[in-house]
């Protein structure tokens, strides 16, 4: 499936989490603020780049992106949240009606982009066997504030055989505008992480015998930073629901 037609079945109203679409493209987080709380998350992003990679930034009120320019950012993702005030107001598969003209619309890299490396690799992802969304953590660790705008850092969670998390870091940090290596591997109470079978966001997924948990920083880190940073209102896409960009993964890779 290329992205135009993953992006079609989208805004007819197909609903699923976007790991394993259109493989070889890369895929990006969005979140869309009123314009006088957009420099607070530029620099938000900027002092944390490990989870807010940013790969474009919209003109308000813009509902496109030079990373697919015939696309629509208000349409074209399977799932979206909005907020206000820092609550989860609804969850919707088309924000035509809610774009309001002042958003200013960030578009992050994403860890599903390096997932079509790690296949290539012959690296199982245990999500996408079983049918999941990837699982998601709000850790404890806090990303450096800016403006008005601080939170948690969120981390993605993959079950990697022992013997090949060397590949999967190597892999991964290859492309550090989509979140490149992991930031830990192995006990998940060294983030603050009390039970993987909880994820705050996405599902949970099972372990295979020999596995060891890899976590990636996240994308949805903006979402938490949301809920505590409490803007008036914003809108993102829904986690593991992802913008398919029609950029190749390879233009990502520095090596």
């Amino acid at each position: 499936m290329t992205p135009d037609q993953a992006r079609k079945s989208f805004r007819e109203g197909t609903a699923a989490p976007t790991s394993g679409w259109a493989p070889g493209y890369a895929q990006a987080n969005l979140i869309a603020v009123p314009r006088d709380w957009a420099y607070d998350f530029l620099l938000f992003a900027q002092r944390n780049r490990k989870p807010c990679p940013i790969l474009d930034v919209t003109d308000p009120g813009t509902t496109s992106t030079a990373l697919a320019p015939n696309a629509d950012l208000r349409t074209d993702i399977p799932s979206y949240r909005v907020w206000e005030n820092g609550e989860l107001l609804c969850e919707v598969r088309d924000v035509t009606r809610m774009w309001r003209s002042d958003l200013v619309a960030f578009l992050l890299g994403c860890s599903f982009t390096f997932e079509h490396g790690l296949v290539a690799a012959g690296i199982p992802l245990r999500h996408v066997e079983q049918g999941r969304n990837v699982s998601m953590y709000i850790t404890d660790r806090d990303c450096r504030p800016a403006g008005r705008i601080r939170g948690p850092l969120v981390v993605s969670m993959r079950h990697i055989p022992a013997n090949m998390t060397e590949e999967a870091s190597r892999i991964s940090a290859m492309m550090p505008d989509v979140h490149g290596a992991p930031v830990h591997i192995g006990d998940p109470s060294e983030l603050g992480i009390k039970d993987l079978s909880t994820p705050d966001f996405g599902d949970a997924v099972d372990a295979e015998a020999g596995d060891v948990p890899m976590y990636w920083a996240c994308g949805v880190t903006p979402q938490a930073a949301l809920m505590t940073s409490c803007p008036p209102f914003a809108i993102t896409h829904s986690p593991g629901h992802m913008f398919i960009t029609d950029v190749p993964d390879e233009t990502y890779r520095i090596a």
